[in-house]
């Protein structure tokens, strides 16, 4: 008799409750808060309005008593949410009274809007809360407890049974709380408990049943009965394969140990791996962006840092390792660096051309890839020319043709990967790879894809083609999923998946990316299910490899034949990271794209003025900064000059500009910095990262207003009674969303909370961070037209205020070559900031700290408001402002 041990997983979903609750509570407080913002009923007195005020205030109040604490991971109890209900209450009742009595001539308006607010605050929001957790407290946290002294003591049987009288009393008490409470209460209790309950029952049936036969062999044992303990020995192999898998759960831990010495006490035959396993190696990279050779082409030198000829050689190594191995790369290849503009614009790619991406991705043998976002920046003919010449098939199950609905590529691949096992045995695998792109792109690349393709929600497209993919055969299913992870709740159309891909029924592995972040590692608190050692985010194996060649995703799959099909049965992921010097570059690699590397640095080297001072942007976002300074004027004059002979001549040209490289994505070498002197296409191509292309839209002074607005939301607000340090910069908040518009002068006022979050979407609709907004010395007239140049980016945009324009043209030039014609034009420029904002005055006895690159400590102006600190976090520099 042989028994297989391995690594098993029993995964605690507790975390998973406190998600789901929080996420009702939030969404109740935002629709309330839509309504009372909505209201506008008048009032008769200011006495009456001062009621009705605090009554609103206090029924706020109530709903973010619970939600507040929710947000921040802390479940609120009943009985510290008692005084906030009984406020509300009181002050609602006065507020009706107020109303009633006042001789207010829209007095039934002001009651509908009043009793609106008041159920939605309150009849649906904290008392069902209330309610919901009254009953948790008092039948179900002591279930709870026992459940968590059981397991503590290792008693599995009692733990199962435990969980059973949970699921048990769950239904019926939830039965009784929909009667008397109603159905939001119910839905809390459900969402708290009933997952995780039923999940943890489920989970355990096996676990305790290996649990109980292990036991009855130890008794068998010290009875002297080795020849029965075998035979229960015997049962308990079949049921080893249904173990949850990848466990750092203790209780699973110990019970594996308990077999192995039963085993061993009984002289059965034990066996590290079943004799029909095989390991299948998925391997991936994600946003090589075109840095394929160790070069930055910005600083003009060879970088350890980045390039896929230095991936190569991870690649190799993992290939000897496990020659059953698979190579997929997961989009965002053929942009990005000038090499990837110099094949698009200046030695463009003919027929028949292999593009260097290609041809380095072949040499590797790649077996398939996926699209990320920028490989649509150039133009669906474009990409057509870049895929036709490749050896490898690119997927995609998201993007449709606009007309037909079809689908525009081909939804997946089968490969017939050919496996050895330990013992040599030779078998075939149907691995099925599918992919997509986020849905994003219809409006980031309006101008190529409009009226061509519509692209479908990337979770739905996922749902329907698995299907398709096990009926074809599909052994295993890898998912190239060009998206960050994004969060637990799933909303149609949504940029960042790949949590929610985890959760897709057949999904066994997936290469994910976009963010340019890694995976394994730190991940929001609010994932949950993740097992950081196992590279696993609800039991399914996922890697993210960083950005630009820095690291390998290495996915390793055990399967076991099962009948006449293949199971995945335990499974690992990592990332691997290049070396620091340049012992691992692939000179393969370097040799075969050597035409076009050395083209592009010509190119890039290639003069167009002179800068009379060093251009940075250490401090782009705390204030104005001549690497922005350069790229608005160049932007302005460009527009002024197409603007000659149309109807909107003689409107005012504002420009807007943001710091592409600005310590983006937690890399603090990601800074532009020019030396006075020369200037190159190289400086410019660090000035202005993407190949966007100008765009115009023509809007309001109000407008202008939002669209800052909505930049000042880079800023945290800062406390003016606190004495402590206070970050300025809100992390999750993209530099390159944080546009300076030149033309007109403002203030931000960062003690104020943003009026807009990092997605555009309004938060606190009455704040107003920007102030003293003035246009040629007076203040901005809201209903003025201005024309303000930008980027295509942009203009296909959302943005607040830019998305109530009523004009918008996009032009053929790329932004970039505009700031090249503007030198060419100036010869010399002296980059110098014009001073158009800056912070209102700044707390005095506040500490404001932010974090840039440690070069920016020698470019202190000696009488400047900004001083070095020390060290910050992950290679920055700590630097405080006044």
């Amino acid at each position: 008799m042989k028994i297989k041990l391995g690594e098993y997983n029993l995964s605690n979903g507790s975390d998973r409750m406190k998600k789901n609750t929080f996420k009702k509570s939030v969404v109740a407080a935002a629709l309330a808060t839509s309504l009372l913002a909505s209201t506008n009923a008048s009032f008769a007195s200011s006495s009456m309005q001062d009621v009705v005020d605090q009554a609103r205030k206090d029924m706020k109040n109530a709903a973010y008593a619970y939600v507040v604490p929710a947000q921040s991971g802390k479940l609120a109890t009943s009985k510290e949410l008692y005084p906030a209900l009984n406020k509300a209450k009181d002050n609602y009742v006065k507020a009706k009274a107020a109303i009633t009595k006042s001789n207010a001539k829209n007095k039934a308006v002001l009651l509908k809007d009043l009793n609106a607010l008041y159920n939605e605050r309150v009849t649906k929001g904290i008392i069902p809360y209330i309610d919901a957790y009254n009953y948790a407290d008092k039948y179900l946290t002591p279930i709870m407890n026992d459940i968590k002294k059981a397991e503590s003591a290792k008693d599995w049987a009692k733990v199962e049974t435990l969980y059973h009288k949970l699921s048990v009393q769950l239904k019926s008490r939830t039965t009784i709380l929909y009667r008397f409470s109603g159905k939001a209460a119910r839905d809390l209790l459900l969402d708290q408990y009933k997952e995780p309950a039923n999940t943890k029952r489920d989970q355990l049936m096996v676990p305790v049943t290996v649990y109980m036969k292990v036991v009855q062999a130890e008794k068998l044992l010290a009875a002297g009965n080795k020849t029965e303990a075998k035979k229960v020995i015997d049962t308990i192999a079949p049921l080893l394969d249904k173990l949850p898998t990848a466990s750092s759960y203790p209780m699973v831990e110990d019970l594996l140990k308990k077999l192995e010495a039963v085993i061993k006490a009984s002289g059965a035959e034990v066996e590290s791996g079943s004799k029909d396993a095989v390991s299948l190696r998925i391997l991936g990279t994600s946003d090589i962006h075109t840095n394929i050779v160790n070069y930055d082409y910005y600083k003009d030198t060879e970088s350890n840092s980045l390039g896929l000829a230095k991936t190569a050689t991870l690649i190799k190594t993992a290939r000897t390792e496990n020659s059953n191995s698979l190579l997929f790369d997961n989009g965002d290849a053929i942009q990005g660096t000038p090499l990837g503009s110099y094949k698009q614009a200046i030695d463009k790619l003919v027929d028949g051309e292999e593009h260097p991406s290609v041809t380095a991705m072949e040499l590797l043998g790649y077996d398939g890839a996926t699209f990320g976002n920028h490989e649509f920046n150039y133009g669906l003919d474009y990409l057509d020319e870049v895929m036709d010449d490749a050896n490898f098939p690119y997927v995609n199950a998201n993007v449709q043709d606009a007309t037909t609905g079809k689908l525009l590529y081909k939804p997946y691949v089968l490969i017939d990967q050919e496996v050895v096992d330990a013992e040599g045995d030779k078998s075939t695998i149907k691995v099925g790879v599918t992919g997509i792109v986020p849905p994003q792109i219809l409006k980031w690349d309006k101008s190529h894809l409009e009226g061509k393709v519509k692209v479908q929600d990337s979770v739905q497209a996922v749902e329907a083609v698995i299907p398709q993919m096990k009926k074809a055969g599909a052994d295993v299913v890898v998912v190239l999923s060009h998206s960050g992870l994004g969060d637990t709740k799933h909303e149609v159309g949504e940029e960042d998946v790949t949590y929610l891909l985890t959760k897709v029924e057949g999904v066994d592995a997936i290469i994910t990316g976009h963010a340019h972040q890694v995976f394994p590692g730190k991940v929001d608190a609010s994932l949950t299910n993740v097992n950081i050692d196992k590279g696993t985010i609800n039991g399914v194996p996922v890697v993210m490899p960083g950005k630009f060649g820095s690291h390998l995703g290495v996915i390793d799959l055990t399967l076991e034949k099962k009948g006449n099909e293949w199971a995945v049965t335990n499974s690992k992921a990592e990332v691997r990271t290049i070396a620091k010097d340049a012992t691992d570059v692939d000179k393969t690699i370097v040799n075969a794209v050597k035409e076009a590397h050395e083209g592009t640095i010509k190119y890039v080297r290639q003069a167009v003025g002179t800068t009379t001072a060093d251009i940075h942007s250490y401090f782009s976002q705390v204030q104005d900064d001549p690497s922005i300074q350069i790229v608005t004027n160049a932007q302005t004059e460009y527009v002024k000059a197409k603007l000659k002979g149309t109807e909107n001549e003689k409107l005012p040209v504002l420009s807007a500009g943001a710091p592409f490289k600005a310590g983006t994505r937690s890399d603090p070498e990601y800074y532009t910095y020019v030396p006075k002197g020369e200037l190159a296409i190289k400086n410019v191509a660090d000035l202005y990262l993407y190949d966007n292309t100008v765009a115009i839209v023509k809007v309001t002074g109000a407008d202008v207003k939002e669209w800052l607005e909505m930049s000042a939301g880079q800023f945290n607000q800062i406390d003016a009674t606190k004495t402590g340090d206070q970050q300025l910069i809100n992390t999750d908040f993209r530099s390159y969303n944080y546009d300076v518009i030149d033309g007109v002068t403002y203030e931000i006022d960062v003690t104020k909370p943003a009026k807009y979050d990092a997605d555009g979407n309004l938060v606190n609709d009455k704040s107003s961070r920007i102030t003293n907004l003035q246009f040629d010395g007076k203040p901005i007239d809201l209903k003025q037209e201005f024309i303000v140049a930008t980027n295509n980016y942009r203009a296909n945009g959302t943005f607040p205020g830019v998305r109530n324009a009523t004009a918008i043209e996009i032009y053929p030039d790329e932004n970039r070559q505009t700031i090249i014609d503007y030198i060419l034009a100036e010869k010399t420029i002296d980059p110098s900031a014009d001073g158009n904002w800056k912070f209102a005055a700044l707390p005095a006895n506040t500490t404001i700290v932010f974090e840039s690159s440690k070069q920016a400590e020698k470019v202190i102006p000696a009488d400047g408001n900004i001083k070095y600190v020390g060290e910050g976090t992950d290679g920055f520099g700590k630097y405080s402002i006044k």
